[in-house]
């Protein structure tokens, strides 16, 4: 039975995640996991890159973009198309498992897929940069697959 709850309340938390409600204010920053840090509410642009979706999510060990993910892409790229002074930079993110090796160059791969496919909908690849975090900056701390499935993300963040 404690089971099923622990299966159950997981399962809660990736749909909470996924679904179009708005963020708290430390999960929209990637800061969840830090204990006592409250980064300050973004404004302008960054704010409205946070309500039509400022990160994508990937299966595990991979780094293909979801029709999901294509989805939020295409909105980032409309926001960008109309502001053509912005440039931007793409995080790739890695959950906790395997080394911190590996995982810097998945979040690598992460990131250049998300500048690749924004390129394909018409934004210049001088506009965005690459880094990758790998697991060294989870946005939900946990051991489970609710998190690492928040963790294995690519973040955009207007420079």
């Amino acid at each position: 039975m404690r089971y099923k709850i622990n299966t159950l309340v997981a399962a809660m938390s990736v749909l909470a995640a996924c679904s179009d409600k708005p963020k708290t204010e430390a999960a929209a920053t990637g800061d969840a996991g830090v204990a006592g840090s409250v980064a300050p509410a973004p404004t302008g642009l960054q704010a409205q890159l946070q309500q039509i979706g400022d990160r994508i999510f990937f299966d595990f060990d991979k780094s293909s973009i979801s029709p999901e993910a294509k989805t939020i892409l295409e909105r980032q790229a409309s926001l960008f198309q109309a502001n053509p002074q912005v440039t931007f930079t793409v995080e790739g993110h890695c959950d906790e498992r395997g080394t911190r090796e590996y995982n810097l160059a998945l979040g690598e791969r992460r990131a250049t897929a998300d500048k690749n496919a924004m390129t394909a909908l018409g934004i210049q690849g001088s506009r965005i940069q690459t880094i990758s975090y790998g697991k060294e900056r989870p946005a939900v701390v946990g051991e489970n697959e609710a998190a690492w499935a928040q963790n294995r993300r690519a973040v955009t963040v207007i420079n």
